[in-house]
């Protein structure tokens, strides 16, 4: 076990020092032993743009990037789940193609830079590809992809995004699309759930072997998921509404029925799904959010609401939520269900962050709060990778069968 070595040959101090966290003893070879999996990372999005390195190591204080390999290392670290994202645009034929090849290129650059950095880490599609990364010391990298988006109106693209390693898609994203119904689109429903192409998109990804990810969608597509799927799904990146009281996360009832279909509820870290966020800090994020939802939007114009974002994030930065607050959102779900069914999905790079946990590096401080809280060795590896590992082995199960 490579970070089992890495514990023993350096201090708990100089661990502390190389990453901000502090972590007792027993933490410290819990967090080493465990297969640490994040199943939401949004990284992709700095490695499109031009320049930016996986492989060189970032200051998130210069540049707010929060994942690369060498922090990933440093944080014990071993796989996250990279996304293949798109916001929503328009959903004319034309655009669903040009959809399409913008996440073609999102595959290349991931599959790129793994390549590139073949002692550092591997493509990984299943759960032995990355126990078996994990003993030879690299990070797995595994797709996942935010947005059906890039699937548009033909069945096929879901088996040639699969074959290029995809291993789950998020329905939806903040507005609805061709597949479903998104829990924050301004407009309303517009197909009361899963439209009908959207009950042939889930029974695709059932039958090859991709696990669907309700994260972002309205409540009546999670439950007609749920009504139609044959194997497990999950929730990429979300919270528990029962603390936060938005949309985007999920209600207790949801929970217990995702726990019943042997899902997995993966927490998200953005502020805003951990804590809600005080009256005045809404009411400037929801405007900020009617401007993103513009399409063809410039790169000055991105950029531009990127500042406005991050004058809002100062301007009410006591709203800013703790690593324990987000910890309590794992606790909730263990509370409701039990430890099989919770795990990690933190959207850094995406807007994830608590105070405690500015990057990658500073993940062990997520396992020195479980340890803190009483849970074992055994919980503890079940929350940080064991749950979505299970739920990949059953999906790929119920695919062998049909």
């Amino acid at each position: 076990m490579k970070k089992l070595l890495l514990m023993l040959t350096l201090p708990v101090l100089s661990f502390a020092q190389t990453t901000g966290v502090t972590m007792s003893p027993k933490a410290a070879k819990i967090h080493a032993n465990a297969l640490t999996i994040d199943t939401h990372a949004d990284v992709p999005i700095n490695m499109m743009k031009p320049g930016f390195d996986i492989a060189v190591e970032h200051d998130y204080e210069k540049d707010r990037s929060q994942i690369d390999f060498p922090r990933m290392i440093k944080g014990g670290m071993d796989g996250m789940f990279f996304a293949v994202y798109l916001g929503q645009g328009k959903r004319s034929e034309e655009a669903n193609a040009e959809a399409k090849q913008k996440a073609l290129a999102i595959f290349n650059k991931i599959h790129e830079s793994v390549k590139l950095n073949p002692a550092v880490a591997g493509i990984a599609t299943t759960s032995k590809d990355a126990y078996r990364l994990q003993k030879e010391g690299k990070r797995a990298v595994f797709i996942g992809m935010e947005n059906g988006w890039p699937i548009g109106k033909d069945l096929s693209s879901i088996k040639q995004y699969y074959d290029l390693g995809l291993r789950y898609v998020t329905l939806s994203h903040s507005s609805n699309n061709d597949i479903c119904d998104s829990s924050t689109d301004g407009d309303g429903p517009e197909h009361n759930g899963l439209s009908a192409f959207g009950e042939e998109v889930v029974k695709e990804m059932n039958k090859l072997g991709m696990m669907v990810d309700i994260s972002h969608v309205s409540d009546s597509t999670f439950y007609d998921v749920i009504k139609l799927t044959k194997a497990p799904i999950i929730a990429s990146h979300s919270s528990c509404r029962a603390l936060c009281d938005v949309p985007r996360n999920m209600t207790d009832d949801m929970i217990k029925t995702l726990a019943k279909n042997g899902g997995v509820i993966q927490i998200n870290f953005v502020p805003g799904f951990v804590k809600k966020p005080s009256q005045p800090h809404e009411m400037s994020l929801k405007a900020l959010r009617l401007k993103i939802r513009q399409t063809d939007l410039s790169d000055a114009d991105k950029k531009a609401l990127r500042d406005e974002m991050k004058a809002i994030n100062e301007k009410y930065k006591s709203d800013m939520p703790t690593l324990k607050e987000a910890v309590d959102h794992i606790e909730h779900v263990i509370k409701l269900t039990s430890v099989d069914h919770v795990g990690i999905g933190m959207d850094l790079d995406g807007g994830g962050e608590v105070i405690g946990l500015h990057d990658v590096s500073q993940i062990g401080g997520i396992t020195e709060e479980l340890v803190q809280r009483g849970y074992s060795a055994k919980e503890i590896e079940k929350i940080w990778g064991g749950n979505i590992m299970r739920v990949l082995d059953q999906v790929e199960k119920v695919a062998g069968t049909m």
